[in-house]
């Protein structure tokens, strides 16, 4: 007899229980937006305002019961998932009667942390019981846990692409400056917009709770109530260090190009006329809190009918901890950059600066003295999603053999997703040298990139300044009222430095879904050859609506060099502009499956299946209205995003073949072919439009004006600037230190990036599953791995927008493992191939695709039961300290690589 749970993913719930930091997953090349997780069959809601899958975070492992993975469609199965349907089960008193208790203790190590504490603690438990003749039974699941841990990353956030006969303000000069730079319109080189180093340092603190209750008051009626709890903290604290590219605007530039098809700098270089060292300060928070109550009751209504009720009402929110919100940034700088040279060709860029303080040169040019404070940013959210499902099934016994499953649902998910962003365009400076250099200190990003290499490269900049936030935004405020200035925009503190609640962005979803499912199971015998089959058909039909408040917007001003600022709209009174729209969409479907298995021989299993199976848009994709992506933008124009609630899901057409060999205890192999022929993929359109006919003042006529009495290149703005500041600072459109759009100059172009059902595409795959136990020797192997294709990928030789698909990629598992007499050892190798994240990098570079390099990590654990109540054990994760890395066209075009390091765990569980 085959066992039934040889069907699941047999190292998933191990991998599961052990590592609490899992909380995504792939499946059969299916990154994590396509499969679908739930929680006793039931879809929870999210904290992330995009995402629909539950996060395995948020529960305590030792809540967990079992994992069911199911790969292809099953009418009785929520749908949601076109790579994988995952549901987590939790622990059930009545299902193990008697008294359990269990808890543990454990020290956590994180390696990479330099600020926090080295050991953190962790505690969980688990009680379970029950009473009146094991009618009745309880069952409580607690944990608690604090982690410190930091991660140093190089970034580039984002590359221009041009083609190789492309020399404008956006480009590369075709001058004796530039080496093997393309010439030809049919090849394409790409230049960084900025780069950067940072440093953060995280503090998480997480605890969650379950408490379930049962009550059986006779053999045919059973009750389940349900709570589960969960809070996630993340504190982030984070110092960096940037330059900012000016392209053709810098005083010259140099370059010199590799030989790839898609050109990368190997050297760019700026000369730059006193340009800003920029420093920023980072220290913000957020909070996820979910809760879940959840009723179900069962009742075996006759020998041949079982009927089931489930109810869960749920609801997932996060939110900012503290005044500076979920994001934040306030910048310090210098003012005396003379040169910028970023090397690539490694695994770190290497960021050279040249400065010039003015000084003897007998000591550093990073002075205390030259730094000010500049722009700032303070970014708040606050999402919440309630979902309240309904379920009634059941099953009816045709025979001995077959049987019937049946069911309707109905399901309402509310999600709400609101923003504001306090920014102060100060970006050329606000308080003057010196005010700051009783509180800076001088900092290093020596020795932070270590495992990387090219981290030890003495070109690199690793000198910097930090100062604690609070001191710094004390002088930025002081400065602001001894010039009794005024905030351009205005947090919950009274001053622009700190975040707002006053939210200028609020997208409102429902989704309401009503489905229906006939499933017929049997099992029976063709020639002595064990067969089962089951078909059935799924109906679902879901309304969208989707309401979105988002600001307007009506003037353009411009601080000087290549920096333009968007004025949101005001009223008579003063208050913000904000309108809602509202907008909606439908669609329906009908999923058929197919599932059969035959045993053709004692211990070898035939499996075939067919289903149609779907993933739903995220949130974000649905939501409706206009948001723009920041107020500040550069001459080629600004970026913005809406959402799509016309969307419709992906669907998926699946087709499966495997052959299961069951050869020894505990020891078989499977080979799995899978097709799965998958329609309205979501991809992004770009669009360019004039939204809110916002005039800007680069090219218009006081611009003009300027050019044409100085002489001056129209491309050096900042000159152009200057002399306008200078000469003729008596025009209505200059204002103070800005210079205003005014009717007839040209319109600010927007890319509106937006969601959008395109082509369809096959995937296809292998899977290789192999489990060996070698005898009584308590040695046994574990071995997997997914190898899977697609007849759509991004063309490199493309610049415009295109169709892909995210997140395909193999991927393999290796583990070994030692148990007997009480002694567990787990060595566990995970690796994921090289795979496109997505289409879009950083602001003006939405059609550039962003990658993910491949990675493999090691981990291992052991355990030792000294008695049969206590019981020792320790873990380590990442132990070879993997680096990590995300690039654009090419693997030299780096936009982050980073470092974090190994996690250590060592702990003790005691059980009666």
């Amino acid at each position: 007899k085959v066992p039934t749970n040889y069907k699941k993913f047999t190292d998933l719930t191990k991998t599961l229980l052990r590592r609490v930091t899992v909380s995504q997953v792939t499946v059969r090349g299916f990154g994590p937006e396509y499969n679908l997780v739930t929680l006793n069959g039931r879809q929870m809601p999210t904290h992330s305002a995009s995402s629909r899958s539950f996060d395995f975070g948020d529960l305590a492992s030792e809540g967990i019961a079992g994992v069911q993975v199911y790969k292809t469609g099953r009418a009785d199965v929520p749908t949601g998932g076109v790579g994988s349907s995952i549901n987590i089960s939790t622990t059930r008193p009545l299902d193990a009667p008697g008294q359990k208790v269990s808890m543990s203790a454990k020290m956590v190590n994180d390696t990479s942390t330099r600020e926090g504490d080295e050991i953190t603690p962790e505690f969980s438990g688990i009680y379970s019981n029950t009473f009146a003749n094991d009618t009745i039974g309880i069952a409580i699941t607690a944990s608690s846990q604090k982690r410190n841990n930091s991660v140093n990353a190089a970034e580039t956030s984002g590359w221009f692409t041009k083609p190789g006969d492309h020399s404008g303000a956006d480009g590369i000069p075709n001058d004796d400056n530039q080496v093997n730079r393309p010439q030809s319109a049919d090849e394409f080189y790409s230049i960084p917009r900025q780069i950067g180093y940072s440093v953060t340092e995280f503090e998480t603190t997480r605890t969650n709770g379950q408490v379930v209750l049962q009550w059986a008051p006779s053999d045919t009626v059973t009750g389940t109530l349900d709570y589960v709890h969960s809070e996630f903290d993340l504190d982030r604290k984070m110092s960096d260090l940037s330059a900012w590219f000016d392209n053709a605007s810098s005083v010259s530039q140099s370059s010199t190009w590799d030989d790839g098809s898609q050109r990368t700098p190997l050297i760019y270089s700026e000369v730059t006329n006193f340009r800003d060292f920029a420093m920023g300060l980072h220290e913000d928070g957020r909070k996820n809190t979910n809760e879940s109550v959840a009723l179900n009751l069962e009742w075996q209504a006759s020998d041949s009918l079982s009927l089931e009720f489930d109810y869960h009402d749920s609801s997932a929110e996060t939110g900012a901890t503290g005044p500076y919100g979920t994001g934040s940034l306030v910048t310090i700088a210098s003012f005396n950059k003379v040169k910028q040279t970023v090397y690539y060709g490694q695994e770190l860029p290497i960021l050279e600066q040249d400065l010039n303080s003015g000084a003897d040169g007998a000591e550093r040019p990073l002075y205390k003295n030259d730094m000010i404070v500049t722009g700032s940013v303070f970014n708040n959210d606050f999402a919440r999603m309630d979902i309240e499902q309904a379920k009634l099934s059941g099953t009816y016994e045709l025979s001995e053999s077959s049987s019937i499953d049946f069911g309707i649902q109905m399901t309402e998910v509310n999600n709400r997703f609101t923003s504001r962003n306090v920014q102060l365009d100060n970006w050329g400076g606000f308080t003057q040298p010196g005010e700051l250099s009783a509180i800076l200190n001088r900092a290093s990003m020596k020795g932070q990139f270590d495992q990387l290499d090219g981290g030890n490269d003495p070109r690199l900049q690793t000198e910097f300044f930090s100062a604690d936030l609070a001191d710094v935004i004390a002088v930025a405020e002081a400065s602001y009222t001894a010039r009794n200035a005024e905030y351009a925009q205005v947090g919950d503190c009274g001053t622009g430095y700190c975040a707002s609640s006053d939210w200028d962005t609020d997208k409102r979803t429902t989704e309401e879904t009503t489905s229906a499912y006939f499933q017929f199971n049997d099992a029976t015998e063709y020639n002595g050859m064990p067969i089962n089959v089951q078909f059935g058909v799924r109906w679902e039909q879901t309304d969208v609506t989707s309401a979105a408040l988002a600001p307007t917007y009506d003037e353009v001003f411009w601080l000087g060099g290549n920096e333009f600022t968007m004025v949101q709209a005001e009223d008579a009174d003063g208050n913000p502009i904000q309108v809602f729209d509202d907008y909606a969409g439908d669609y329906d479907h009908i999923l058929p499956s197919f599932d059969f298995d035959i045993e053709v021989i004692d211990n070898l299993v035939l499996r075939a299946s067919y289903s149609k199976t779907l993933t739903r848009p995220s949130f974000t994709d649905i939501q409706g209205g206009i948001t723009v992506d920041s107020t500040s933008f550069k001459r080629a124009g600004a970026d913005a995003k809406g959402g799509n609630p016309g969307l419709v899901p992906i669907e998926s057409t699946n087709y499966d073949l495997s052959v299961e060999w069951y050869y020894g205890e505990g020891s078989y192999l499977s080979v799995g072919y899978f097709e799965k022929d998958v329609e309205n993929f979501i991809g992004s359109s770009v669009r360019e439009d004039t939204i809110f006919n916002l005039n800007m003042p680069l090219g218009g006529a006081l611009f003009n004006e300027a050019v044409a009495a100085s002489g001056i290149d129209p491309l050096k703005y900042s000159d152009v600037g200057a002399y306008i500041f200078e000469n003729l600072s008596d025009n209505a459109a200059v204002v103070g230190d800005r210079i205003y759009g005014v009717n007839g100059d040209p319109l600010v172009n927007f890319k509106i990036t937006s969601p959008a059902n395109q082509e369809t595409a096959k995937v296809d795959g292998v899977e290789i599953n192999l489990q060996h136990n070698f005898g009584e020797s308590g040695f046994g192997m574990i071995a997997n791995a997914t190898f899977v294709s697609a007849n759509v990928g991004y063309d490199n030789m493309k610049i415009d927008s295109q169709f892909v698909l995210n997140g395909l990629s193999d991927s393999a598992n290796l583990v070994a493992f030692y148990d007997k007499d009480g002694l567990q050892a787990r060595l566990a190798y995970n690796w994921r191939d090289s795979f496109l994240a997505g289409v879009g990098q950083g602001a003006g570079t939405y059609t550039n695709p962003t990658n993910v390099e491949s990675y493999g990590q090691l981990d291992i654990s052991a355990s030792y039961d000294i008695n049969d109540n206590l019981t020792v054990f320790f873990a380590g994760l990442n132990v070879l300290e993997e680096t990590y890395n995300v690039y654009g066209r090419e693997e030299l075009q780096v936009l982050q690589a980073g470092q974090t390091g190994a996690r250590y765990d060592l702990g003790v569980r005691y059980s009666f």
